[in-house]
């Protein structure tokens, strides 16, 4: 049985209680069997295999003896892992009887992990939605681990990056130092954890922790990574198969308390506006690091309005952002109001919103009509549907049918189309496509106007002869 846990901004960071601004970055107490960061960064060769054996029998409420656990832990020694990434592989199998299980348990979920990452490189269908993130940031130990140490799913973290000049590369134990961790200057990862315990988490998934960035002494790994993991984002945010975690949405930069001054909502950095953000909010949010004084306490004047327009403004954008939908064409509008550091970020970005059976492989210096026409290959077939038959114009690319990114980022956009019933297919090795649903066999098109002026729709009208012999005119217009 665990036993209650505590942590504080004191002893984590040196900061006194109160002067944390966020309250529920300041303490935590509750069931979580966390341990703090001086002892996670302690040495297992430090504490010895009785050590070990006493902290984690501590920390868990059990009786373990050491010499079950001698081999096992024998071998953490010899990997130099310390205290805190022995707990985090341990604590998801401590009540397993056979120590030797333990290694073939630990041993299995880390063969069929390697197996879900290869069938995704190969594309396979459906390999994409149940693949689980490389990475997550197991709270408890304060380390991050291989994500298939944990069961069930990490909850997300959403933020947007501050402006360079605004953050450093910190280079921390919960990562083992692996690449500097680019966060604002004034958070600390150690304050963001006990929030995240705080609001019910006991694994998170963080990009900057979880998601290899650039330097570091294996920087030959970044690209490679970046092909399957960068892509596969969305489905840390919106898992297909598995029940959905509520998203904790930092509006103001990681970990910094919220606050609103002018210009806020208007620059390039705020959460509203980046592209990654758009596939990240889900039907469940908590808003973090919000402050009693804060936009999140503000109360109406009028029904409608806040003190300020500021506020109003600020609350408009908070519930119009979209959680969710099957809609092609209102998702490729909410992108065109969206920047990306790389450009390519954004066709990206629409992977899992857009509903792919697969999803390309991540290239930072890919064109950007090479990601599209990737993306739209890959498109569920409805949604390949909308881009056939609701799409007003012409392709000016490749494929006439359906547009180019260009065109869906420049253009007006038309009024999505529910129930449309039908289907078009692609061939990845022929790179043909073709339709699947109803059809009219046979018809007659007459009265469009000839001359036309450019630019303007036409009209005219479509006959049919149905099998019974009757005639049934249509009036039908194009616009191209």
């Amino acid at each position: 049985m665990y036993v209650q846990a505590k942590l504080s901004a004191y002893t984590e960071t040196g900061q006194a209680k109160l002067s944390i601004e966020v309250p529920k970055q300041r303490s935590y107490t509750g069931p979580r069997p966390v341990i703090p960061c001086s002892l996670a960064d302690t040495p297992c060769a430090t504490l010895g295999v009785r050590g070990v054996v006493n902290r984690l029998n501590a920390t868990l409420g059990t009786s373990r003896t050491s010499h079950k656990l001698h081999t096992i832990l024998e071998d953490f020694i010899e990997r130099n892992y310390d205290f805190g990434t022995a707990y985090a592989l341990l604590r998801p199998v401590w009540n397993t009887e056979n120590s030797g299980n333990i290694q073939d348990e630990l041993r299995r979920r880390e063969e069929q992990d390697r197996e879900h990452r290869q069938n995704a490189l190969e594309g396979k269908p459906f390999a994409i939605p149940l693949l689980r993130p490389r990475r997550v940031w197991d709270l408890c130990s304060n380390h991050v681990v291989p994500s298939w140490i944990a069961y069930g799913r990490p909850t997300p973290i959403s933020h947007a990056w501050v402006d360079e000049k605004d953050r450093a590369d910190v280079l921390t134990p919960i990562n083992g130092k692996e690449w500097p961790v680019p966060i604002p200057k004034d958070a600390d990862l150690n304050l963001i954890r006990i929030e995240m315990l705080n609001l019910g988490a006991e694994y998170a998934w963080l990009d900057v922790l979880c998601l290899r960035q650039k330097g570091g002494p294996r920087e030959d790994l970044h690209v490679e990574e970046w092909r399957l993991d960068v892509p596969t984002i969305g489905g840390v945010y919106k898992p297909v198969y598995e029940h959905e975690k509520a998203v904790v949405i930092y509006l103001n930069g990681l970990g910094r308390p919220l606050r609103l001054k002018d210009g806020d909502l208007d620059s390039n950095r705020n959460w509203f506006r980046r592209a990654w953000t758009l596939q990240e909010a889900g039907h469940q949010c908590i808003i973090a690091s919000h402050m009693p004084d804060g936009p999140m306490h503000a109360q109406w004047i009028d029904g409608r309005n806040y003190e300020t327009a500021l506020l109003t403004r600020f609350h408009e954008e908070l519930n119009s952002v979209p959680r969710g939908t099957n809609h092609i064409f209102a998702t490729l509008a909410e992108m065109q109001k969206r920047v990306s550091t790389n450009l390519v970020d954004r066709v990206a970005g629409l992977a899992f919103p857009l509903r792919p059976y697969t999803i390309p492989a991540y290239h930072e210096s890919e064109s950007l009509e090479d990601a599209w026409t990737a993306l739209v290959n890959a498109m569920d077939s409805e949604m390949r549907a909308h881009l056939l038959f609701v799409y007003p114009g012409v392709g000016l690319g490749c494929k006439k049918w359906r547009p180019t990114w260009d065109q869906v980022m420049k253009q007006p956009l038309p009024e999505d189309v529910d129930d449309l019933l039908a289907h078009v297919l692609h061939g990845d090795k022929t790179d043909e496509d073709w339709f699947y649903g109803y059809c009219i066999e046979k018809g007659h098109v007459q009265g469009f106007d000839v001359g036309s002026a450019e630019g303007r729709d036409q009209c005219g009208e479509l006959v049919v002869k149905a099998a019974d012999g009757i005639v049934h005119t249509f009036k039908i217009h194009v616009t191209h």
